[in-house]
This record gives C-alpha cells, structure tokens and sequence, in this order.
C-alpha cells in the first residue's frame, strides 16, 4: 500500500498486487497464480465514505494519475477530481 494524496478532505491509497502469491482451490491441487489486481482506495472524510476501484476504474484513475505527474494540478483541481470519484461512494468508512 502506498499513500498518495492526504488532505483534510481526502485520502487516496494505491493498493499494489503480488504477483508472487500463489493459491490453491483445495488441499493437494497444485499453487496456481493469482492473478495481479491493484486498485485505488479514496476516502472522503467529509462523508465518512470510501470507494474501491479496480479493473477499467483503477486504470481510468492510473491515466488521471499520469496526467496529474506531467501537469502538476492545483490542490483545488486534484479535490474536484476526487470529490467526482467519491460520489461514486457507497460503502461508510468502517475502522478495522
């Protein structure tokens, strides 16, 4: 996990996969690979809310990401930005 972005409205996490795990369905079968996922968490703390995305959405927000490195936004513009993906959030922050 690598924490990206940090304010007092948002945190963004990047959550990275291994590709060296390996799983086995039942006891005795061989390891197969998992397959590797990363994702992004974004946390509005203004709700109490989170969302995950992974698959077309964690590579949709990986571009944003890029375009952010060879731009350099505004903090206004990265929390707007955010504040559209945090609308996509339904499920309330819960401390494990």
């Amino acid at each position: 996990m690598h924490m990206l972005y940090n304010s007092d409205s948002f945190a963004v996490v990047h959550i990275l996969a291994n590709a060296q795990e390996v799983a086995s369905a039942a006891e005795g079968d061989a390891p197969r690979p998992v397959l590797p996922r990363h994702g992004f968490e974004i946390v509005d703390k203004r709700s109490g809310k989170e969302v995950y995305l992974d698959g077309s959405w964690a590579e949709l927000f990986q571009q944003q990401i890029e375009s952010w490195q060879r731009d350099t936004p505004t903090q206004e513009e990265v929390e707007d930005t955010l504040e559209r993906y945090a609308s996509l959030a339904q499920m309330p922050l819960v401390v494990h």
